[in-house]
């Protein structure tokens, strides 16, 4: 097909006429919103190195009163969007959150889903609208759309989690505020004991009050066996994951991201497909290269990277003799709901 018109083909009195009456002429840019065979996206494979980020966090912590900053995070941002839009991927916002003791982070609720995957220390804990969830390394807490939440930390060490947000999406759609609101009154009993068993779900017979988010902590205990006792039936899978799904319904957890944890055994080299949606990669335990088209990242605990979609990606478990496991998180149910999803194999 010929190439398509240039804007600067035109004459400069009608593309001013068209400016002065806010209209674009489509052909020369379709080809920019609708490249051929595939998208050209703009998000870059990236490596954020836990081992550069904390000391800068902690710093941010001394520099910083949790009163002045209210949540003190460090932006993981993609180069390929540009620094200044904060975002990780097209749909996918990350930040490494710092908690020291003693703080809380005032209770506010906001339109973005949001889930924390904690990356080091005991003793903090997210109260989401009354349920106090304490947090260990590897955990999943979800703070979903405009439910009440708040941080604190009754320890002795700092506790450092990484945020997850769909923040790019929802702002890009207008959609995007919070609202501040008073410390929350905690409110006993704990979501994750009513469903600890696999195949299990409480009866409904006598249910006071159905929750859209029946489950708000996923402990990494819970997942981590999972995993281990999947890989000891090897013959029948080849890649083990499993997939944070909500307990009632077996959906995603939150409406427009997905989230999951991946068990790679002593030395296992995986190759996972081209998919459309963006992928991000955390190193819960273990080491991992992550080889994403021409680029290759040696991943240690707590490093955290991220594939374009449409990209082919390779996971080598650095260690011979231990697992290593990841969590992962993409734009999967966003993709399905819109209809767009591919799988390039």
């Amino acid at each position: 097909m010929n190439d398509l018109g240039r804007l600067e083909d035109l004459p400069a009195s009608y593309r001013e006429q068209l400016t002065g009456n806010n209209l674009v002429p489509l052909w020369p840019s379709l080809r920019g919103v609708m490249p051929p065979e595939k998208p050209r996206p703009q998000t870059k494979p990236t490596m954020w190195s836990y081992q550069q980020i904390k000391p800068l966090l902690l710093e941010a912590g001394k520099l910083t009163p949790i009163e002045k900053a209210e949540r003190r995070v460090l932006v993981l941002a993609n180069p390929g969007h540009g620094l200044e839009k904060m975002q990780a991927s097209p749909a996918i916002y990350l930040g490494m959150q710092l908690l020291l003791p003693n703080e809380w982070a005032p209770s506010h609720r906001h339109t973005p889903n949001a889930v924390r995957m904690i990356v080091e220390g005991e003793g903090a804990y997210t109260t989401v609208e009354g349920e106090k969830c304490a947090m260990s390394r590897g955990d999943l807490i979800l703070t979903p759309t405009g439910l009440w939440h708040e941080h604190g930390h009754d320890g002795d060490q700092p506790v450092i989690w990484l945020d997850v947000l769909d923040l790019p999406l929802v702002y890009y759609m207008e959609a995007s505020y919070h609202v501040n609101g008073k410390q929350q009154t905690v409110h006993s009993g704990s979501a994750e004991k009513q469903f600890a068993a696999g195949g299990l779900l409480p009866s409904p017979m006598f249910e006071k009050n159905k929750k859209r988010y029946p489950m708000l902590r996923y402990p990494w205990v819970d997942a981590k066996l999972a995993l281990i006792q999947m890989s000891q039936d090897a013959s029948q899978i080849e890649c083990f994951q499993i997939t944070y799904v909500n307990p009632l319904t077996g959906e995603d957890v939150e409406n427009i991201l997905g989230f999951y944890a991946l068990m790679l055994i002593p030395g296992q080299k995986l190759r996972l497909p081209a998919r459309s949606p963006a992928c991000v990669f955390h190193v819960i335990e273990g080491a991992v290269v992550a080889s994403i088209a021409d680029h290759s990242f040696d991943l240690d605990e707590a490093d955290t990277c991220c594939a374009p979609g449409y990209t082919p990606v390779v996971l080598q478990n650095k260690n011979k003799n231990e697992a290593a496991f990841l969590f992962m998180t993409d734009e999967s149910p966003l993709h399905r709901k819109l209809g767009v999803y591919e799988n390039r194999k």
